[in-house]
Protein backbone atom coordinates (compact mmCIF):
# COMPACT_ATOMS: atom_id res chain seq x y z
CA UNK A 1 0.00 0.00 0.00
CA UNK A 2 1.78 3.47 -0.90
CA UNK A 3 -0.36 6.37 0.89
CA UNK A 4 -0.84 10.08 0.77
CA UNK A 5 -1.28 11.57 3.62
CA UNK A 6 -3.07 14.70 4.05
CA UNK A 7 -3.62 17.41 6.59
CA UNK A 8 -6.46 19.61 6.18
CA UNK A 9 -8.04 17.66 3.51
CA UNK A 10 -11.57 19.05 3.43
CA UNK A 11 -9.73 22.79 2.50
CA UNK A 12 -9.41 24.13 -0.88
CA UNK A 13 -5.83 22.60 -1.44
CA UNK A 14 -5.96 20.02 0.73
CA UNK A 15 -9.46 18.64 -1.18
CA UNK A 16 -7.63 19.19 -4.56
CA UNK A 17 -4.50 17.20 -3.29
CA UNK A 18 -6.62 14.04 -2.29
CA UNK A 19 -8.52 13.79 -5.95
CA UNK A 20 -5.37 14.48 -7.08
CA UNK A 21 -2.77 11.81 -5.40
CA UNK A 22 -5.65 9.37 -5.60
CA UNK A 23 -5.90 9.44 -9.24
CA UNK A 24 -2.41 8.48 -8.71
CA UNK A 25 -3.47 5.32 -7.45
CA UNK A 26 -2.36 6.02 -4.03
CA UNK A 27 -4.43 5.33 -0.96
CA UNK A 28 -5.62 9.17 0.38
CA UNK A 29 -5.67 9.44 4.52
CA UNK A 30 -6.99 12.74 4.90
CA UNK A 31 -7.20 14.52 8.81
CA UNK A 32 -9.60 17.47 8.85
CA UNK A 33 -11.88 18.53 11.67
CA UNK A 34 -13.46 21.37 10.02
CA UNK A 35 -11.47 24.63 12.22
CA UNK A 36 -12.33 26.37 9.30
CA UNK A 37 -15.70 26.95 10.65
CA UNK A 38 -14.87 27.62 13.99
CA UNK A 39 -12.46 30.43 12.66
CA UNK A 40 -15.18 32.18 9.93
CA UNK A 41 -18.45 30.77 10.76
CA UNK A 42 -20.91 28.33 9.08
CA UNK A 43 -20.82 29.59 5.83
CA UNK A 44 -16.56 28.41 5.74
CA UNK A 45 -17.37 25.06 6.87
CA UNK A 46 -15.41 22.25 4.81
CA UNK A 47 -17.93 19.94 5.90
CA UNK A 48 -19.32 19.62 2.17
CA UNK A 49 -16.48 19.38 0.26
CA UNK A 50 -15.19 16.52 2.91
CA UNK A 51 -18.57 14.47 1.93
CA UNK A 52 -18.07 14.80 -1.69
CA UNK A 53 -14.84 13.39 -1.26
CA UNK A 54 -15.69 10.59 0.34
CA UNK A 55 -18.50 9.86 -1.84
CA UNK A 56 -16.26 10.34 -4.89
CA UNK A 57 -13.29 8.13 -3.89
CA UNK A 58 -14.81 5.79 -1.45
CA UNK A 59 -12.29 3.32 0.08
CA UNK A 60 -9.29 4.99 -1.50
CA UNK A 61 -10.54 8.22 0.75
CA UNK A 62 -10.02 7.40 4.48
CA UNK A 63 -11.30 10.71 6.19
CA UNK A 64 -10.26 11.18 10.33
CA UNK A 65 -11.59 14.21 11.70
CA UNK A 66 -8.48 14.85 13.85
CA UNK A 67 -7.27 18.42 15.47
CA UNK A 68 -3.56 19.16 14.19
CA UNK A 69 -3.11 19.90 17.38
CA UNK A 70 -3.51 16.67 18.89
CA UNK A 71 -0.50 15.15 19.80
CA UNK A 72 -1.37 11.63 20.64
CA UNK A 73 -4.28 11.47 18.09
CA UNK A 74 -2.00 12.32 15.39
CA UNK A 75 1.17 9.91 16.18
CA UNK A 76 -1.56 7.19 16.37
CA UNK A 77 -2.68 7.56 12.90
CA UNK A 78 1.32 7.93 11.69
CA UNK A 79 1.91 5.14 13.54
CA UNK A 80 -0.94 2.82 11.97
CA UNK A 81 0.45 3.72 8.59
CA UNK A 82 4.14 3.79 9.19
CA UNK A 83 6.57 3.68 6.07
CA UNK A 84 3.32 2.94 3.71
CA UNK A 85 3.36 7.00 3.80
CA UNK A 86 4.77 7.76 0.62
CA UNK A 87 3.79 11.45 0.69
CA UNK A 88 2.83 13.98 3.24
CA UNK A 89 1.00 17.37 2.18
CA UNK A 90 0.25 19.76 4.58
CA UNK A 91 -2.17 21.89 4.29
CA UNK A 92 -3.95 22.40 7.67
CA UNK A 93 -3.94 26.04 9.20
CA UNK A 94 -5.52 29.06 10.49
CA UNK A 95 -5.53 31.00 7.40
CA UNK A 96 -6.14 34.86 8.22
CA UNK A 97 -4.26 37.78 9.69
CA UNK A 98 -7.82 39.33 11.42
CA UNK A 99 -8.76 36.18 12.90
CA UNK A 100 -4.89 35.79 14.12
CA UNK A 101 -5.16 38.70 16.07
CA UNK A 102 -8.10 37.73 18.23
CA UNK A 103 -6.76 34.18 19.40
CA UNK A 104 -2.94 34.35 18.98
CA UNK A 105 -2.59 31.30 20.81
CA UNK A 106 -4.54 29.13 18.59
CA UNK A 107 -2.98 30.70 15.32
CA UNK A 108 0.45 29.70 16.97
CA UNK A 109 -0.46 26.33 18.27
CA UNK A 110 -2.29 25.29 14.98
CA UNK A 111 0.17 26.84 12.55
CA UNK A 112 3.48 26.28 14.02
CA UNK A 113 2.96 23.83 16.82
CA UNK A 114 0.35 21.92 14.37
CA UNK A 115 3.64 21.56 11.71
CA UNK A 116 5.66 20.54 14.44
CA UNK A 117 3.84 17.64 15.11
CA UNK A 118 3.48 16.62 11.22
CA UNK A 119 7.54 16.80 11.02
CA UNK A 120 7.84 14.76 14.23
CA UNK A 121 5.42 12.11 13.12
CA UNK A 122 7.07 12.21 9.53
CA UNK A 123 10.44 11.84 11.32
CA UNK A 124 9.45 8.70 13.86
CA UNK A 125 7.40 7.17 11.48
CA UNK A 126 7.95 7.13 7.69
CA UNK A 127 11.36 9.22 6.96
CA UNK A 128 11.75 8.64 3.66
CA UNK A 129 8.36 10.38 2.80
CA UNK A 130 8.61 14.10 0.93
CA UNK A 131 6.77 16.27 3.15
CA UNK A 132 5.03 19.28 1.02
CA UNK A 133 3.98 22.24 2.85
CA UNK A 134 2.08 25.22 2.23
CA UNK A 135 3.56 28.25 3.58
CA UNK A 136 2.57 31.33 2.21
CA UNK A 137 3.85 34.57 0.87
CA UNK A 138 2.97 36.53 4.22
CA UNK A 139 6.60 35.35 5.33
CA UNK A 140 8.14 37.99 3.40
CA UNK A 141 5.97 40.45 6.26
CA UNK A 142 5.54 43.76 4.82
CA UNK A 143 8.42 43.59 3.09
CA UNK A 144 7.13 44.38 -0.39
CA UNK A 145 5.54 47.42 0.13
CA UNK A 146 8.73 48.90 0.09
CA UNK A 147 9.47 47.71 -3.66
CA UNK A 148 9.27 51.28 -5.58
CA UNK A 149 5.70 51.64 -6.95
CA UNK A 150 3.82 53.40 -9.46
CA UNK A 151 0.16 54.25 -9.07
CA UNK A 152 -2.15 53.43 -12.48
CA UNK A 153 -5.84 53.59 -13.04
CA UNK A 154 -6.73 50.30 -11.87
CA UNK A 155 -3.86 48.90 -10.07
CA UNK A 156 -0.34 49.42 -8.32
CA UNK A 157 2.59 48.40 -9.88
CA UNK A 158 6.51 48.04 -9.68
CA UNK A 159 8.66 50.21 -11.33
CA UNK A 160 9.81 49.26 -15.06
CA UNK A 161 13.56 47.38 -14.98
CA UNK A 162 13.87 47.04 -11.32
CA UNK A 163 14.77 43.22 -10.12
CA UNK A 164 11.77 41.62 -9.10
CA UNK A 165 9.69 43.16 -12.08
CA UNK A 166 8.74 39.94 -13.51
CA UNK A 167 8.21 38.42 -9.85
CA UNK A 168 9.62 38.39 -6.20
CA UNK A 169 12.18 35.57 -6.03
CA UNK A 170 12.61 34.03 -2.62
CA UNK A 171 16.01 36.37 -2.27
CA UNK A 172 13.82 38.60 -0.49
CA UNK A 173 14.43 39.11 3.41
CA UNK A 174 12.05 38.05 5.66
CA UNK A 175 13.69 40.27 9.20
CA UNK A 176 13.06 43.72 9.95
CA UNK A 177 9.58 44.15 8.91
CA UNK A 178 6.02 43.67 10.11
CA UNK A 179 4.42 40.51 9.50
CA UNK A 180 1.24 40.78 11.38
CA UNK A 181 0.93 37.83 13.90
CA UNK A 182 -0.47 35.29 11.24
CA UNK A 183 2.92 35.95 9.08
CA UNK A 184 4.78 35.56 12.13
CA UNK A 185 3.04 32.05 12.82
CA UNK A 186 3.47 31.01 9.23
CA UNK A 187 7.63 32.00 9.87
CA UNK A 188 7.73 29.85 12.48
CA UNK A 189 6.51 26.75 10.41
CA UNK A 190 8.35 27.55 7.53
CA UNK A 191 11.27 27.96 9.01
CA UNK A 192 10.90 24.94 10.85
CA UNK A 193 10.09 22.51 7.36
CA UNK A 194 13.42 23.70 6.40
CA UNK A 195 15.36 23.18 9.49
CA UNK A 196 13.75 19.50 9.33
CA UNK A 197 15.37 19.48 6.04
CA UNK A 198 18.80 20.91 6.61
CA UNK A 199 19.19 18.92 10.21
CA UNK A 200 17.47 15.60 9.74
CA UNK A 201 17.90 15.00 5.90
CA UNK A 202 13.49 14.33 5.36
CA UNK A 203 12.68 16.05 2.03
CA UNK A 204 11.01 19.16 2.82
CA UNK A 205 9.69 21.70 0.38
CA UNK A 206 8.11 25.29 1.26
CA UNK A 207 5.72 26.58 -1.08
CA UNK A 208 5.16 29.92 -0.31
CA UNK A 209 1.95 30.84 -1.94
CA UNK A 210 0.27 33.88 -3.70
CA UNK A 211 -3.60 33.81 -3.72
CA UNK A 212 -4.29 30.15 -3.78
CA UNK A 213 -7.81 30.11 -5.48
CA UNK A 214 -10.54 27.53 -6.92
CA UNK A 215 -14.31 26.17 -6.45
CA UNK A 216 -13.40 24.53 -4.04
CA UNK A 217 -13.10 27.52 -2.02
CA UNK A 218 -15.16 27.91 1.16
CA UNK A 219 -15.07 31.41 0.58
CA UNK A 220 -15.61 33.90 3.03
CA UNK A 221 -14.88 38.02 3.65
CA UNK A 222 -11.65 37.36 6.10
CA UNK A 223 -10.20 34.19 3.55
CA UNK A 224 -10.83 33.25 0.03
CA UNK A 225 -10.48 36.52 -2.56
CA UNK A 226 -11.12 35.59 -5.84
CA UNK A 227 -13.44 33.24 -4.51
CA UNK A 228 -15.28 35.92 -2.21
CA UNK A 229 -15.47 38.64 -4.85
CA UNK A 230 -17.45 36.38 -6.81
CA UNK A 231 -19.96 35.19 -3.70
CA UNK A 232 -20.26 38.79 -3.25
CA UNK A 233 -21.12 39.66 -6.51
CA UNK A 234 -23.36 36.47 -6.73
CA UNK A 235 -25.27 37.01 -3.65
CA UNK A 236 -25.61 40.66 -3.72
CA UNK A 237 -23.31 41.26 -0.74
CA UNK A 238 -21.62 44.51 0.24
CA UNK A 239 -17.62 44.06 -0.23
CA UNK A 240 -15.76 45.80 2.09
CA UNK A 241 -12.05 47.22 0.23
CA UNK A 242 -9.78 47.61 3.03
CA UNK A 243 -7.30 50.60 1.84
CA UNK A 244 -4.95 51.48 -1.06
CA UNK A 245 -7.99 52.57 -3.10
CA UNK A 246 -8.86 48.92 -4.04
CA UNK A 247 -5.86 48.85 -6.81
CA UNK A 248 -3.98 46.69 -4.75
CA UNK A 249 -2.40 43.72 -6.46
CA UNK A 250 -2.34 40.10 -5.99
CA UNK A 251 -1.17 36.90 -8.26
CA UNK A 252 -3.89 34.19 -8.34
CA UNK A 253 -3.20 30.56 -8.82
CA UNK A 254 -5.61 27.47 -9.28
CA UNK A 255 -5.46 24.90 -7.03
CA UNK A 256 -5.50 22.54 -10.23
CA UNK A 257 -1.83 24.04 -10.34
CA UNK A 258 -1.06 24.37 -7.34
CA UNK A 259 -0.79 20.55 -6.65
CA UNK A 260 0.63 19.55 -10.20
CA UNK A 261 3.74 21.52 -8.43
CA UNK A 262 3.25 19.22 -5.37
CA UNK A 263 3.26 15.99 -8.06
CA UNK A 264 6.43 17.34 -9.48
CA UNK A 265 8.04 17.54 -6.34
CA UNK A 266 6.82 14.40 -4.88
CA UNK A 267 8.61 12.78 -7.82
CA UNK A 268 11.41 14.51 -7.42
CA UNK A 269 12.34 15.28 -4.16
CA UNK A 270 14.69 17.53 -2.52
CA UNK A 271 15.26 18.71 1.32
CA UNK A 272 14.89 21.94 2.71
CA UNK A 273 13.32 23.64 -0.34
CA UNK A 274 11.63 27.02 -0.59
CA UNK A 275 9.85 28.04 -3.27
CA UNK A 276 7.43 30.90 -4.34
CA UNK A 277 4.40 29.54 -6.19
CA UNK A 278 1.60 31.85 -7.41
CA UNK A 279 0.46 33.49 -10.81
CA UNK A 280 3.03 35.44 -11.20
CA UNK A 281 3.06 37.20 -14.51
CA UNK A 282 0.83 34.91 -15.73
CA UNK A 283 -2.30 35.26 -13.80
CA UNK A 284 -2.76 38.31 -11.32
CA UNK A 285 -5.29 41.06 -10.35
CA UNK A 286 -5.80 44.09 -8.74
CA UNK A 287 -9.06 44.23 -6.52
CA UNK A 288 -10.50 47.10 -8.93
CA UNK A 289 -9.63 44.56 -12.13
CA UNK A 290 -11.42 41.42 -10.20
CA UNK A 291 -14.65 43.64 -9.46
CA UNK A 292 -14.85 44.87 -13.27
CA UNK A 293 -14.91 41.51 -14.40
CA UNK A 294 -17.25 39.62 -11.80
CA UNK A 295 -19.49 42.00 -13.12
CA UNK A 296 -18.57 41.33 -16.88
CA UNK A 297 -18.71 37.56 -15.67
CA UNK A 298 -22.44 37.32 -14.00
CA UNK A 299 -24.43 41.19 -15.36
CA UNK A 300 -24.21 42.47 -12.12
CA UNK A 301 -22.42 45.52 -10.66
CA UNK A 302 -20.56 44.98 -7.40
CA UNK A 303 -21.93 46.32 -4.19
CA UNK A 304 -18.88 48.26 -2.53
CA UNK A 305 -17.87 49.62 0.77
CA UNK A 306 -14.21 51.62 1.23
CA UNK A 307 -12.72 51.19 4.40
CA UNK A 308 -9.25 53.62 4.61
CA UNK A 309 -7.51 51.84 6.94
CA UNK A 310 -5.95 48.76 5.44
CA UNK A 311 -5.34 45.35 6.82
CA UNK A 312 -1.87 45.86 9.04
CA UNK A 313 1.01 43.61 7.28
CA UNK A 314 -1.44 44.06 3.59
CA UNK A 315 0.77 43.77 0.81
CA UNK A 316 -0.16 46.69 -1.50
CA UNK A 317 1.48 44.36 -4.61
CA UNK A 318 2.19 40.96 -5.38
CA UNK A 319 3.17 39.51 -7.87
CA UNK A 320 5.78 36.48 -7.20
CA UNK A 321 8.06 34.51 -9.34
CA UNK A 322 7.84 31.28 -10.29
CA UNK A 323 11.31 30.76 -11.59
CA UNK A 324 13.31 28.78 -8.97
CA UNK A 325 10.34 26.20 -9.09
CA UNK A 326 10.44 25.96 -12.93
CA UNK A 327 14.22 25.82 -12.66
CA UNK A 328 14.18 22.60 -10.74
CA UNK A 329 10.70 21.15 -12.53
CA UNK A 330 11.17 22.45 -15.99
CA UNK A 331 8.04 20.41 -17.26
CA UNK A 332 5.30 22.18 -14.91
CA UNK A 333 3.18 24.47 -16.53
CA UNK A 334 0.69 26.77 -15.46
CA UNK A 335 -2.67 26.32 -17.25
CA UNK A 336 -5.17 28.68 -15.20
CA UNK A 337 -5.13 32.13 -15.45
CA UNK A 338 -7.90 34.88 -13.77
CA UNK A 339 -10.25 34.95 -15.72
CA UNK A 340 -10.52 31.01 -16.32
CA UNK A 341 -10.31 30.99 -12.64
CA UNK A 342 -13.23 33.40 -12.43
CA UNK A 343 -15.54 32.10 -14.75
CA UNK A 344 -14.69 28.05 -12.79
CA UNK A 345 -15.53 29.82 -9.83
CA UNK A 346 -19.01 30.88 -11.34
CA UNK A 347 -20.16 27.86 -12.70
CA UNK A 348 -18.96 26.00 -9.81
CA UNK A 349 -21.32 27.81 -7.25
CA UNK A 350 -24.18 29.22 -10.06
CA UNK A 351 -26.86 27.46 -8.31
CA UNK A 352 -25.55 27.82 -4.66
CA UNK A 353 -24.49 31.53 -4.69
CA UNK A 354 -27.77 32.92 -4.98
CA UNK A 355 -29.24 36.09 -2.80
CA UNK A 356 -30.91 35.90 -0.18
CA UNK A 357 -34.76 36.46 -0.39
Amino acid sequence: MSVAFVTGSGGLIGSEAVRHFAGLGLDVVGIDNDMRQEFFGPEASTAWNVRRLSDELGAAYAHHSIDIRDRDALAKLFGRYGSDIAVVIHTAAQPSHDWAVRDPFTDFDVNAGGTLNVLQNVRQHCPEAPVIHCSTNKVYGDRPNSLPLRELDTRWEIEPGHPYEQGIREDMSIDACLHSVFGASKVAADVMVQEYGRYFGIRTACFRGGTLTGPAHSATELHGFLGYVMRANMERRTYKIFGYQGKQVRDAIHSSDVVSAFEAFFRQPRSAAVYNLGGGRHSNTSNREAFALAEQITGQEMITEYVEANRIGDHKWWIGSNEAFQADYPDWKQVYDVPMIMREIHEANVDKWVPKP
